[in-house]
């Protein structure tokens, strides 16, 4: 069946939380597209102790562990020490290694130290894989069958070594088992709701693939994942499935795959050759950002306002002082006026228009933390919703944000039902 492997990551930084580990779900992603099952992901201190322990533990378990961290000049050895005990053999002087550094610190004007130097020690029972990108090289040990490579915490020198020491090695192993992963993203239904209305679709669907829930303030991710050894069989299967899904839940559907709303917005944009504004009161300008994160956005965004208080709702967009007298700036009536004051100001085919109390505090009983009022309009069409979301400052501007694109793409399709067709491909 499958090859598992395990991940390790080493370091005092991770176990305290002033590190993020991100370099395990970067290999976990990579292990996965390689046909490896991952099993499990540890992070420990660096002593050799637990070093120790949790290699030759990985060594009984799995065909093949990644350790990343704990190669530094700064980190005394205690990884490549361990290693070695495990592994046999004496501590030698890499020369390729060596040179490398000596290139390296001659590149950034630095002189070469003892600790720079020792870097190129490396156990003699393992395999050096060149570093181009620092100073510790990466490690291959064998024992029986279980492979173990040990790579620099570095996540940018990790993933090139990755990338050009390591793929190739796992790529020639037979590895006979077939991993298979789709996404498929949808936005404007809750997870619990969701779970319900895929109950039957779940059990529909062949043994053999999974579905996972992956929420988000950016929507909900459905991913299915299918394991077994007949990779066109499991292929088949897992696009029926989706078939099935897009059957079950075409309104929520709005991409596939490495795909994102903002993306999926711009692309649509882009097809109908429209451009977009913003005026953003709550958001603060993130639906702005969201959108220009996307290459290319400069074709389809003309600009935004954010306009935080009243006196920059009326003297910009045109909101009329008589509507925030009457109704108040987080109103149905002041947000349509925000978006139609953005289409006439930055001159655009489409815009989205925010207000809202972003919490936790400045709510009321009828205007509770959280409530926000989205516009989108076009020239022809003005489309509202009122929302509720948390009293969670962060979560309810994200929240916000997404839903304002997702109006916008919901009135995309409406005006041009033809862009439909642009995702139908997974």
């Amino acid at each position: 069946g499958l090859m598992n492997a395990g991940i390790i990551t080493i370091g005092d930084e991770l176990l305290i939380g002033q590190v993020v580990d991100t370099n395990s779900a970067w290999i976990a992603t990579r292990l996965n597209s390689l046909g490896f099952a991952v099993e499990r992901i540890l992070s420990v201190s660096d002593t050799e102790q637990a070093i120790c322990e949790s290699v030759n533990e990985a060594i009984d378990r799995y065909d093949l562990t990644i350790v990343t961290g704990g190669l530094g000049p700064t980190s005394d050895d205690v990884t490549k020490e361990s290693l070695r005990r495990i592994f046999g053999g004496e501590m030698i002087t890499d020369a390729q290694s060596l040179e490398l550094i000596e290139i390296f610190c001659s590149k950034r004007g630095i002189a070469v130290t003892e600790t720079n130097r020792k870097q190129a020690d490396v156990p003699s029972s393992c395999t050096v894989l060149p570093n181009y990108f620092g100073t510790a090289p990466g490690m291959l040990f064998k024992k029986g069958i279980h492979m173990l490579v040990s790579l620099p915490g570095v996540p940018f020198e990790m993933k090139a070594l990755f990338e050009n020491e390591v793929t190739p090695l796992l790529k020639q192993l037979p590895v006979e088992g077939v991993i298979i992963h789709k996404v498929i993203h949808t936005f404007g239904i809750a997870e619990s709701n969701l779970s319900d209305v895929l109950n039957e679709f779940e059990k529909s669907i062949s043994p053999s693939i999974k579905l996972a829930y992956l929420p988000d303030p950016s929507g909900i991710r459905l991913r299915l994942s299918a394991y077994g050894n007949d990779r066109k069989l499991l292929s088949q299967q897992v696009d029926e499935a989706i078939e099935k899904l897009r059957a079950t839940i075409p309104q929520y559907i709005f991409g596939y795959g490495e795909t994102s709303l903002p993306e999926v917005v711009g692309k649509m944009l882009l097809s109908c050759n429209a451009t977009v504004s913003v005026a953003e009161s709550c958001t603060g300008g993130k639906i702005s950002h969201l959108i220009v994160e996307i290459p290319g956005a400069s074709s389809y965004f003309n600009g935004g306002v954010v306009a935080y208080s009243n006196q920059v709702k009326e003297n910009l967009l045109g909101v009329k002082h008589q509507t925030l007298i009457k109704y108040g700036a987080v109103s149905r009536e002041a947000v349509e006026e925000m978006a139609v004051g953005s289409l006439n100001l930055l001159s655009t085919d489409y815009s989205i228009a925010v207000s809202g109390i972003a919490g936790p505090d400045g709510g009321t009983p009828d205007k509770p933390a959280g409530l926000v009022w989205i516009a989108a309009a076009s020239v022809n069409s003005l489309e509202v919703e009122k929302y509720i979301f948390s009293n969670d400052r962060s979560i309810n501007i994200q929240r916000a944000s997404y839903s304002a694109l997702n109006m916008l793409r919901k009135l995309l399709l409406k005006e041009h039902p033809e862009l439909k067709n642009i995702f139908e491909k997974v």
